[in-house]
């Protein structure tokens, strides 16, 4: 339907007056741009999404949807569409609710070329766009704040974190924040599944959209929000430039472009906007291959006169979690009865507390329940539920016990980059080895915490190559396209499962001795729990189950696959030194039977943000050959 849209566009402009192409004071317009290179100019390029091709010359756009295009070549070439842009602005076409004049739905092209070119209204009449009106209107754009709302691992679009625009009307406050528009990009697809929606939007098998939505709507669209705090950052756009933008997003409303996870993605078409608002930002130049949404956010933050200021807004879920590390036990299970409407508000148990404590555990079950009408939907009875926990707080003469939640010190924009380059080595049964790694992004639980979720890790492209002191010689050790870990902790309120996903290639010491490069999906679930704290956990417990599907030429049928036990415990002796240990077994029973096994203690020292030295011991077990490895590794992120 999008390419029946466009085709539809193309010829409604293939029609028009043939005079067009003979009018005098277009030839006029036209040789002026030539003579001006408007072509060539930067916010001509922006305009139109062009990006230079990496190995020869010439620019494409990254629209996907023809209807954004007045020539026929115009994806790939920028002078044909800008004097084919030019033509159009003559259009007597009438504005309705289901057309636009090109001087209106090119809006943002049309007022720049404009400026450049000083356009005659005598010889080209001006429009009125009063559907765009109507809609800046609406918006009322005084300021723009770029939000981050924060990783989270079990929805498959929120691994990486996401950003979006809010623009912010002038006599917006604290109440009415939720009331701002906001402009986001997103792949058009109601996917759920993990792996699925990971496959297609590497290899941008989905539709990208713009969308213009309120903010309260789009909270609410993501029910993984009560999971995930929320960074604002207010950026520094004077009116013109938030014009410029505003009419850009107009434009923009109804292209698709392909979605690409890992580059072409919400963060860097958020980067494109602000580019058309300040042409001098050249912020995608920064992301020619990926585009990890925390990058982006740093690329802004370190723009000099770009940012006004930061707010952390802690998520509903941190929230609960402090209240929970603030209260006794006995009184936390007061609290869930409370929201599960087990308990009245009235009731004995509660009463014979203190006020402050009546408070605090009303306030913990009303927090929890509105968490769950987030999460797991509304209905009458939960409803019900938060309008009696309201009057039996209101009931309460006691003042607020929220919790104080400190701003974390190192925001997201201030942790370690996502490109990790590592170089060291070590001994393997006996045996010296020099070893270098590269992972383009972007963080495991052993990377420098601070600015991460904690128990996240999400790494694409894993690449380990190793020279070994023996006939073994230089060779690839591993590549790991997809490792995915999800650690949550479990507690009485919040019940989520760990998991855990990885597919790639690593070497394997066979019954002969021999260790070829095997193809490996392991996959695994369990649970996580926090070691008690007043302040924050100590450390991360948990234990999986694993199975694993393992393919090479060498084995009995060409496959093996197995399942096993694994646990671990990570915990941070320093704010700089994290201990990581673990160990696993898995019995392979189908295909070529055997039994693998693994124990190690991995320690990571932080030299500052941008640097780590990492220290793993390890001893393992392959078909019957037990060996002991040591590996020391200086890694630095980029």
């Amino acid at each position: 339907m999008r390419w029946s849209a466009g085709m539809i566009w193309l010829m409604c402009i293939a029609v028009w007056p043939a005079q067009a192409q003979d009018n005098p004071y277009l030839q006029l317009l036209i040789q002026k741009s030539r003579d001006m290179r408007l072509e060539k100019t930067q916010e001509w390029l922006n305009l139109l999404h062009y990006k230079p091709y990496p190995l020869w010359p010439g620019a494409r756009s990254l629209a996907d949807d023809p209807s954004f295009f007045n020539a026929a070549d115009g994806m790939d070439n920028p002078a044909a569409e800008l004097e084919a842009t030019l033509k159009v602005f003559f259009s007597d076409m009438e504005e309705t609710d289901k057309q636009q004049n090109p001087q209106c739905r090119f809006i943002a092209r049309y007022h720049w070329l404009h400026e450049r070119l000083q356009f005659d209204p005598a010889q080209m009449p001006v429009r009125e766009c009063r559907r765009y009106n109507n809609w800046r209107k609406a918006l009322n754009p005084h300021e723009i704040t770029l939000v981050f709302p924060a990783a989270f691992l079990n929805s498959p679009a929120s691994m990486y974190g996401h950003t979006l625009l809010r623009i912010d009307a002038k006599d917006q406050d604290e109440r009415t924040r939720l009331l701002a528009y906001t402009i986001g990009y997103t792949a058009s697809t109601n996917e759920t599944n993990g792996l699925l929606f990971a496959y297609m939007g590497l290899t941008g098998g989905y539709p990208g959209i713009f969308q213009t939505m309120p903010y309260y709507l789009k909270v609410r669209e993501y029910s993984d929000m009560e999971n995930r705090d929320i960074w604002e950052y207010r950026l520094n756009l004077n009116a013109q430039e938030i014009e410029r933008m505003m009419m850009h997003i107009w434009e923009v409303g109804p292209t698709y472009f392909a979605y690409y996870f890992l580059d072409e993605n919400c963060a860097y078409h958020l980067l494109s906007l602000l580019e058309v608002a300040r042409p001098s930002l050249n912020l995608t130049d920064e992301f020619r291959w990926w585009a990890i949404p925390s990058d982006t956010v740093r690329a802004v933050a370190d723009h000099p006169n770009l940012l006004v200021d930061v707010v952390y807004r802690p998520s509903n879920a941190t929230i609960i979690t402090q209240r929970l590390r603030e209260m006794p036990v006995a009184q936390r299970v007061l609290a869930k009865a409370l929201s599960m409407g087990e308990l009245p508000a009235d009731s004995a148990e509660i009463r014979a507390l203190p006020l402050a404590q009546q408070a605090a555990i009303t306030e913990l079950g009303l927090d929890y329940l509105t968490y769950l009408q987030s999460s797991d939907g509304e209905s009458a009875e939960k409803s019900a539920r938060v309008r009696k926990l309201l009057l039996a707080r209101s009931a309460l003469e006691s003042p607020s016990a929220m919790p104080l939640i400190k701003t974390p010190s190192v925001r997201p924009d201030q942790g370690h980059r996502s490109l990790r380059v590592g170089a060291g080595g070590g001994n393997r049964d006996g045996i010296p080895y020099q070893e270098f790694a590269v992972r383009p992004a972007y963080h495991d639980q052993n990377d420098p915490a601070d600015g991460y979720i904690r128990g996240a890790q999400i790494q694409f492209f894993n690449f380990r190559l190793r020279h070994y002191g023996d006939e073994a010689g230089m060779r690839i050790e591993e590549f790991v396209p997809i490792d995915i870990f999800s650690l949550t902790s479990r507690n009485d309120f919040f019940q989520s499962l760990s998991w855990k996903v990885n597919v790639g290639w690593a070497r394997k010491r066979l019954a002969e001795n021999n260790e070829p490069l095997i193809t490996r999906l392991n996959a695994g679930g369990g649970y996580a729990w926090d070691a008690p704290s007043l302040d924050k956990p100590w450390a991360q417990i948990y234990t999986l189950l694993e199975s694993t599907l393992e393919s090479t030429p060498q084995y009995n049928g060409h496959y093996a696959w197995g399942a096993g036990p694994s646990a671990g415990i990570i915990t941070d002796i320093t704010d700089n030194w994290r201990l990581n240990a673990y160990a696993r077994v898995q019995r392979f029973a189908l295909g070529e039977a055997h039994t693998v096994s693994e124990i190690s203690l991995l320690q990571r020292y932080a030299l500052g943000k941008q640097s780590a030295l990492r220290l793993e011991i390890a001893r393992k077990t392959e078909f019957e050959h037990y060996w002991n490895d040591i590996n020391l590794v200086w890694q630095a992120y980029f």
